[in-house]
């Protein structure tokens, strides 16, 4: 009986993997010229071993190449074709955005709406939100999942609709007044999603079926909002794992509006060809979706209605990324050409953006300008020099610098060797290009030191992946133990109703969380540290008029100066 089983089961891998490579896709043979260079690009995932992606392009109102790579479940092999589901992140914000403007186009609200008169539970914060500031990101709302997160939250919880209107609900400050700056917030598009449902009287998953989905025959497209709905021929969603190749990347996502479309690749051209050839919603709506963003300052963003507009090589580009759990996607769209490539991919190190750009670039080559030289990156740095350089030098360069971004950048001599510690990142060795300039071998930095007439170096600058930075010497002296213990204590937030607190561990303060663990603090400056976790970048300790410490604020990316009190002990 054994024997049986043993043969059934070989037998039955056997026929997975010769059919592998031939059920990858549900449609003929591509004659596509470019997908021999295609599947170039994807070859290191085509494997029944690992996740892959799918990918699907678009022109002049026919899919000419649609094509799966790798699997999308690897528990059953089962492989990924142009038809397999995938959840695709902010991807799905532009479905809102033109289910908001659909409904303005039909009179019933206006994008200048105060955002109260469809959700009063929102607090009033003394300052309008209307329903622009929230699809331009522009309504000084903090994020939903950096909110969540510093309150507790994994986000492989499940998180619902209630959940995070919860959260606005009890939100006590906004990062800035609406209009003054643009910063990325999904917050705004979940209430988009709401305003929708409250205006229309459906839920919103069933409004956009019926309104977007099945008019354009996206048949294989849903916002999935139940997290325990069963989604036939979905693909789920891995992340590198270095001792056994892939982990599992859990999402249980149970809201929409931000995120949380489910769609195929050639379902998503259908999309794409509604704005080349609008059968929904009609031209007025397309082109008031591309209409950039505007400040209180009258500055243009380049972020319009979920969507990123911009010129690539010289060619007008619509585009929109996503990234939740192991999902990575992007869709491009190039109406004046006729074009558009989606990339939908279930593993967290893959970049969709930039495969997806030498795609369009195989195709439209003869449309764009020649591709720019990188200005700062002239050399690789697994080109560059080590310089002979006198290890005394380094005496000078060693101290304590402030940068840009509030983090701090430690440079030390160890010997005849220098090192960077920097207080979010760690530490690594420099190594001398020249007298002044040091560089990483295993990370794309350059930090340059700016000696004055006299040899001291009181500013440095670091480029990091291209990006500026400039750092100012800080004449400050750590922490004393007795300054640390001021410190120590349990902080919390009434926004958030969660507690942190604030202890010495082997000498050095870190932040405890019933959730989070041990969260280490790095000091920066005075009363100023930082946190090694991207919830958690930056904590400022709060004086009374005494000079006692009364409670810290703490600051994310996309969520600024939240305050926690800190508690009396009797």
């Amino acid at each position: 009986m054994k024997n049986k089983t043993f043969v059934s089961a070989a037998f039955a891998l056997l026929v997975l993997l010769v059919c592998f490579p031939a059920c990858r896709a549900d449609s003929p043979p591509s004659q596509d010229p470019f997908e021999a260079q295609v599947d170039e690009l994807f070859k290191d995932w085509d494997t029944p071993e690992s996740p892959g992606a799918a990918v699907a392009v678009l022109k002049e109102g026919d899919v000419v190449f649609s094509k799966g790579y790798g699997s999308a479940q690897l528990e059953y092999g089962i492989p990924i074709t142009p038809a397999t589901v995938f959840h695709v992140a902010s991807v799905s914000k532009q479905f809102t955005a033109f289910a908001v403007t659909l409904l303005e186009h039909q009179g019933l609200l206006s994008l200048d709406d105060d955002i109260r008169t469809h959700l009063p539970e929102v607090p009033d914060f003394g300052r309008t939100i209307t329903i622009r500031h929230l699809i331009h990101h522009t309504s000084g709302l903090r994020d939903q999942w950096e909110a969540l997160a510093m309150a507790g939250w994994r986000l492989d919880d499940v998180i619902t609709r209630d959940h995070i209107l919860t959260m606005v609900k009890n939100q006590k400050e906004l990062n800035f007044d609406p209009g003054e700056r643009y910063l990325y917030c999904n917050t705004g598009y979940t209430l988009l999603g709401e305003i929708v449902g409250r205006v229309t009287g459906q839920t919103f998953s069933a409004w956009t079926a019926e309104n977007i989905f099945e008019p354009l025959g996206m048949n294989r497209t849903h916002f999935h909002d139940n997290h325990e709905l069963v989604v036939t021929d979905r693909a789920y969603s891995y992340g590198p794992n270095e001792e056994q190749g892939f982990r599992k990347s859990v999402l249980s996502y149970a809201n929409v509006g931000a995120t949380s479309l489910f769609t195929t690749v050639e379902d998503l051209l259908k999309w794409a060809q509604n704005f080349m050839d609008p059968k929904v919603g009609g031209p007025e709506v397309i082109e008031q979706m591309q209409e950039l963003g505007v400040l209180n300052s009258g500055r243009k963003i380049p972020y319009a209605s979920g969507l990123g507009i911009r010129d690539h090589r010289g060619v007008h580009m619509i585009s929109h990324g996503g990234s939740d759990a192991g999902f990575r996607t992007w869709l491009g769209i190039f109406p004046d050409q006729g074009f558009a490539v989606a990339v939908l991919s279930n593993l967290g190190s893959m970049s969709p953006n930039r495969l997806g750009l030498q795609i369009v670039e195989m195709y439209l080559e003869a449309d764009m300008r020649p591709a720019p030289k990188q200005k700062g990156r002239e050399t690789h740095r697994s080109e560059r020099k080590v310089a002979e350089v006198d290890p005394m030098v380094y005496e000078v360069y060693a101290g304590r610098y402030l940068l840009d971004d509030g983090t701090a950048l430690e440079i030390v001599k160890e010997g005849d060797r220098l090192f960077a510690v920097h207080s979010a990142q760690g530490k690594a060795e420099l190594f001398p290009e020249t007298i002044a300039r040091y560089f990483l071998k295993d990370a794309d930095m350059v930090i340059t030191f700016h000696p004055d007439k006299d040899y001291y170096v009181e500013r440095l600058t670091v480029v990091s992946n291209g990006r500026p930075m400039q750092g100012k010497r800080s004449q400050s002296k750590p922490l004393g133990e007795a300054q640390m213990k001021a410190l120590v204590g349990d902080y919390f937030s009434e926004e958030l109703q969660t507690v942190y607190s604030i202890e010495i561990r082997d000498g050095k303060l870190a932040a405890i969380h019933f959730r989070h663990g041990v969260i280490p603090l790095i000091w920066t400056e005075g009363d100023t540290f930082t946190g090694r976790r991207w919830f958690f970048r930056k904590l400022e300790f709060q004086r009374d008029t005494n000079g006692r410490v009364n409670g810290f604020l703490l600051t994310g990316g996309r969520v600024w100066k939240l305050r926690f009190n800190k508690r009396r002990h009797w």
